[in-house]
């Protein structure tokens, strides 16, 4: 093939040089996803797949990383590591959208326009051609309101539907609505695809190749991660706060989800949304967040990582009704809880392994410090005047200290970049742990 000539399908596989989006929704035949994503590959497809919550419950969006190679979307509102909204840049680029399995509920969303994930709002945002693969219990997939909406996709929106087949279905009983067989639906996109040139043949213009997948080096670990800023209240409307938005915190999380972790999300004030997946605690005050975290600590966990901007004073009393406005305002404070110190005296053996974060400004030279005077294992200290390193940004510069005395000191990276470096320290002090567990040392 000449430099600059346009790709056409057909030169290996059927689907060679194409690029598919592939959505998968909440069905128990979301694990046959894995599969169609093989098979589409082995056509020749590059194929980037679009993820419901529920179908994340199913299968892990990890899996499909590894096999895409492209970041998994969950979030419409999540962006790619170049900053570019994902699934606009899915929406613009695909030669086809695949959506397998559809569930009853999709199906309804999508006849009706409701952009309500990742998946509707790809498919919505997209002039490619569209295939379906509905799976279902039978007396859903045979109900008026599923036909009805199955009828105005094909011949209103002149999508694709490939029809489930009789079979054993998740509820034990057998009958129409099992997902059809996965060759059937490779062989709808080939041929909605046809022969024409491929969309979007530059590299550029698809979602970035993702890194290698990360091993799945903390599954069966409990991982609680804290996140965003707490409130000390005033009164019922005002408060004392801060600038976080949760975005490290949440980095955390979602890495940790990544690689095997089963993860209790302590959440505070979020200007973010919380990963699928995760067991959300929400929380207010520092108070809020002590308890929460004790409660927590009753069951065990392996490891705690405090990215929460916890206010460190709050009002030594608080109005039960709303101040009037006046000349002015006098507020006596008093220091709140140390949370994570309190954590760290009384966690029970086996020892969890503790991360603290420091929001300093201008030096981190009381980091050391900070990290023996909380008894924890790693300290994540950062300069939030430091463009870029601050509230609210998408990246982070920070230098991890540890307590053999040993520091990381990062480059400014993405925040999930920087939530894989800390979960790489976790993951080795949680296998050296438990090694020295069974030394006896």
């Amino acid at each position: 093939m000449t430099s600059g000539t346009t790709p056409v399908a057909g030169l290996n596989g059927r689907l060679e040089g194409r690029f598919i989006g592939l959505g998968v929704t909440g069905s128990i035949a979301a694990f046959k996803a894995v599969e169609l994503l093989r098979l589409l590959s082995a056509e020749g497809a590059d194929v980037s797949v679009m993820m419901t919550a529920s179908a994340t419950r199913f299968v892990g969006p990890l899996t499909f990383a590894a096999l895409s190679r492209h970041p998994v979307e969950v979030d419409v509102l999540e962006l790619l590591p170049d900053e570019r909204i994902g699934h606009i840049v899915i929406a613009d680029s695909a030669d086809a959208i695949v959506v397998a399995p559809a569930t009853a509920h999709w199906l309804g969303a999508m006849a009706n326009g409701l952009a309500g994930d990742v998946v509707t709002a790809t498919v919505l945002a997209s002039a490619a051609p569209v295939v379906v693969a509905p799976a279902m219990d039978g007396d859903m997939w045979i109900h008026p309101a599923t036909q009805a909406n199955v009828t105005r996709l094909r011949d209103g929106f002149g999508y694709t539907i490939v029809a489930p087949v009789l079979g054993e279905l998740a509820s034990g009983q057998s009958g129409m609505g099992r997902l059809a067989d996965l060759p059937a639906i490779v062989d709808a996109v080939v041929e909605a695809v046809g022969r024409g040139p491929v969309r979007a043949p530059e590299a550029a213009r698809r979602p970035p190749l993702a890194s290698p997948a990360r091993e799945a080096d903390l599954t069966g670990r409990h991982v609680v991660v804290s996140a965003g800023g707490t409130r000390e209240a005033i009164d019922p409307v005002r408060f004392i706060g801060n600038r976080s938005t949760g975005k490290m915190g949440i980095a955390v999380a979602a890495a940790a989800l990544d690689r095997g972790a089963r993860v209790t999300l302590v959440a505070a004030n979020l200007e973010v949304a919380a990963p699928a997946g995760t067991t959300v605690v929400r929380v207010e005050s520092t108070a809020d967040l002590r308890d929460a975290l004790l409660r927590i600590a009753e069951d065990g966990f392996d490891a705690l990582v405090m990215a929460a901007a916890v206010a460190d004073f709050r009002p030594v009393s608080h109005a039960d009704h709303k101040l009037e406005r006046g000349s002015g305002l006098t507020l006596e404070l008093e220091p709140t809880t140390d949370v994570l110190a309190e954590i760290a005296r009384t966690v029970d053996q086996p020892r969890p392994i503790l991360v603290g974060f420091a929001a300093e400004t201008g030096s981190l030279d009381r980091a050391a410090d900070k990290l023996r005077r909380k008894g924890v294992d790693l300290l994540v200290a950062n300069d939030v005047a430091e463009p870029g390193s601050g509230f609210g940004t998408d990246t982070n510069r920070v230098t991890i200290f540890a307590a053999d005395g040993t520091r990381d000191d990062l480059p400014l990276l993405p925040k999930r970049a920087v939530a894989e470096a800390i979960l790489d320290l976790v993951a080795a002090a949680l296998d050296a742990r438990d090694r020295g567990g069974q030394t006896g040392s």
